[in-house]
């Protein structure tokens, strides 16, 4: 997460993202970049970074060849977050939401007058948080875009985002970095290639994961949840056991490395595999918990307990036999998830 308060004197882009910044400049060089934009990705790859480059650059009174200065005094507020035309949107504290009277804060603050006589900057992150009213509030500031302003949203699921608000926007899709321009940035924090190695394999290439990883002292507790998930399959510990080694997490936090440890064994499996019945169960499974990311996103506060025992339940009954091994039992007749 982005600190707004202690940012560097210049933002730039992550690495991997040299073309999409390009061209984003020279849009903006060329007086045509769009009042609103919207940023897709996946998680942990830098699209925050993108958007707080982009932002300064924007803000910036005097902007180098292709980042903020750095120097002038819209740079110096904009590094503590205290520049008055510039807007960062996130779910406050606990909420995972971004709420409707954010919004509406927003949809003010694109009436007013840039203070700095330049323009504008809101970003929202990740603009999917929003609900259907905040969308609707939303929805105005960009039929009716002041000309001085910029609007970036910032989202992992694009189709999170109503058609309404995807088609008022540019679009730009991010890529995954590849794994040797991931390690290369990661060394730069880990200081040992094979260390890099071992966490961006943990980490399923995600290469900002596996930096909150090694900061946070936290791959051996995510490599213990990954392999009860697998032990789990494999019929060597109980729904209950897994469920406690998990239940240290945050409901979004579960759902987020859920969702990548059932797409990575997916990814491990064969075609013929993923024909079978524990194939069908573990794609209904990943069905199940996106829409459970969507309503927690949207505001919905289940119970951490329960849906961590349901969802292992289902992991324990539907796939039952040992998927990670060299065959899958064929047990037909078995009742579905």
């Amino acid at each position: 997460m982005i600190d707004l308060l202690n940012l560097p004197a210049i933002s730039t882009p992550l690495p991997w993202h040299e073309r999409e910044w390009a061209r984003l400049h020279r849009q903006l060089k060329d007086g045509q970049l769009a009042h609103a934009l919207l940023l897709v990705g996946r998680q942990h790859t830098g699209k925050e970074q993108l958007a707080m480059a982009l932002s300064r650059l924007l803000l910036c009174a005097q902007p180098g060849d292709s980042l903020n200065c750095g120097e002038c005094h819209a740079c110096q507020l904009s590094a503590t977050g205290g520049h008055g035309d510039f807007l960062w949107v996130t779910p406050k504290e606990k909420s995972r939401v971004i709420k409707i009277d954010q919004v509406r804060e927003v949809v003010r603050f694109t009436s007013k007058t840039a203070g700095f006589g330049v323009r504008k900057v809101i970003v929202l992150a990740p603009a999917e948080s929003m609900n259907v009213n905040a969308f609707n509030a939303l929805l105005k500031s960009l039929e009716e875009p002041a000309r001085d302003t910029h609007l970036i949203l910032v989202c992992d699921n694009m189709h999170g985002v109503p058609a309404t608000i995807r088609s008022r926007c540019q679009i730009l899709h991010l890529p995954t970095p590849s794994a040797a321009a991931s390690l290369d940035w990661l060394d730069r924090t880990t200081g040992q290639r094979e260390l890099s190695e071992k966490l961006l394999s943990l980490s399923d290439g995600l290469p900002l994961l596996a930096a909150e990883l090694y900061c946070s002292g936290g791959a051996d507790e995510f490599a213990a949840r990954r392999r009860a998930l697998e032990s789990l399959i494999a019929g060597r510990i109980t729904v209950a056991q897994a469920s406690a080694l998990w239940g240290e997490l945050e409901m979004s936090a579960i759902l987020e490395q859920f969702t990548a440890d059932i797409q990575r064994i997916l990814v491990s499996l064969s075609i013929d595999r993923l024909r079978t019945r524990q194939g069908r169960v573990l794609f209904s499974l990943l069905d199940e918990v996106s829409q459970l990311h969507r309503a927690v996103s949207a505001g919905s506060n289940p119970s951490k307990q329960l849906l961590l025992e349901a969802l292992m339940s289902k992991v324990h009954r539907g796939l039952g036999a040992d998927l990670l091994g060299d065959s899958i039992p064929s047990r037909t007749g078995d009742p579905g998830v």
